[in-house]
């Protein structure tokens, strides 16, 4: 089905060399045939005796790329609000989870649901994340933590994709947290969840590899344990980096290459020019460190000036980021980290899909997928300016159109 959508104000985000910043056309329109776009421009150059289906007037309204929520955590059980509490009390992300909270009160919670209780939950954050725009995302696994229960996770983020007008990507971060069966022996645990790999590959659950490299998770060494097991499969990485202290996480990471390297807070320059040799994605979590309270931002300016492309994403998880609006990621990402608008919408677009391997979305292109949000919104930066509202009106994923 061939679809005209005119009389917008479009964000290609689409960075050819004629572009205009941000790939802004102030009176534009674009053609979706099937699943992908066959044209977009000014409206003024359509082409010539162009035959369409269907057309809609958008009257004005802004036009961008479906956005791209590069990190989430988003199949779990439970929640995690007295750990909140506790925060507030003063105890630190690092002192709970070596009290036995964290993590490991999320894997108990997650065990304890049925894959039909998990699936509801999952599904029922996914649709918020949708309302906001959102077209693609990343499901990562590591509250299972047994080949049981981490394959459970993985199909039940599989089934999200299958439901839902929605890409999910799952990424296979068994590499999270040490299980309570496996306490005091990190090597033997890393020992079964790297035997867990193939099969959980040979079911097609797996798109890319994860690990927690971090005083609290696992060492520099046991990571590159999982990396050199995801390389023999063939299965890009990425790394949770540099949160809470700089482990050399992110260096590693871009010695294999990794997809992208997340949340970076402590980020050295020696980090920063090995993700830029790479090719390596900078994936920002701005509601992670809101809601830690941290003080050390990451090394925007350093990535800037070397080139390394910074994504957002909401990180949605019950202990560290609970917010289900990439919207309020934007404007955290202006407001906390000094992104600028267009910065912060690039980061969950064009920069997002890279962030996950996937080249034919985040851009408005002939060619490309057809995943495009309509807002009622004049400009792009009114996106990372209003937090606290839901200003889509019209989502469209591989060319079908659904309710925001």
């Amino acid at each position: 089905m061939r679809t005209l959508w005119r009389q917008a104000r479009v964000a290609t985000l689409d960075d050819g060399p004629d572009a205009a910043p941000g790939g802004w056309i102030e009176r534009g329109a674009l053609v979706t045939d099937g699943e992908r776009i066959a044209w977009v421009g000014d409206e003024a150059a359509l082409p010539a005796g162009l035959q369409v289906d269907a057309e809609h007037a958008l009257g004005g309204a802004l036009l961008t790329p479906g956005l791209v929520d590069a990190h989430t955590h988003l199949v779990y059980g439970g929640h995690r609000a007295r750990e909140f509490e506790r925060r507030l009390q003063g105890a630190s992300y690092e002192e709970i989870a070596r009290a036995g909270g964290g993590i490991l009160s999320t894997v108990a919670a997650t065990r304890a649901a049925d894959d039909a209780q998990l699936l509801a939950l999952a599904e029922a954050r996914a649709r918020a994340l949708q309302a906001e725009g959102v077209t693609t995302l990343e499901i990562k696994s590591g509250y299972g933590l047994s080949a049981e229960h981490e394959a459970r996770c993985l199909r039940v983020a599989r089934r999200l994709g299958e439901r839902l007008p929605l890409t999910v990507r799952t990424t296979c971060l068994s590499a999270h947290a040490l299980p309570p069966e496996f306490a005091g022996r990190p090597d033997d645990y890393l020992d079964a969840a790297i035997a867990w790999l193939p099969a959980l590959q040979a079911e097609g659950l797996v798109d890319a590899v994860d690990a927690f490299c971090e005083r609290i998770a696992f060492t520099p060494a046991q990571t590159r344990r999982v990396f050199e097991a995801a390389q023999r499969l063939g299965l890009p990485v990425k790394l949770h980096a540099e949160q809470l202290s700089d482990q050399g996480g992110a260096a590693l990471a871009a010695e294999f290459g990794a997809l992208s390297c997340d949340h970076l807070e402590h980020l050295s320059p020696a980090g920063v020019a090995a993700m830029a040799a790479a090719g390596t994605v900078a994936v920002l979590l701005p509601g992670a460190y809101y809601f830690l309270r941290e003080t050390q931002q990451p090394p925007v300016a350093a990535l800037r000036a070397a080139g390394v492309p910074i994504a957002l994403a909401t990180d949605h998880n019950p202990g560290s980021s609970p917010t289900l609006s990439p919207l309020l990621m934007l404007n955290m990402a202006c407001t906390l980290f000094r992104l600028t608008p267009q910065e912060a919408l690039a980061g969950m677009t064009c920069h997002g899909a890279r962030a996950l391997g996937l080249a034919d979305r985040g851009r408005l292109r002939a060619g490309l997928r057809a995943d495009l949000a309509v807002w009622s919104l004049e400009h792009p930066s009114e996106l990372c300016y209003a937090f606290g509202q839901r200003p889509a009106v019209r989502v469209v994923q591989g060319g079908v159109e659904r309710a925001p």
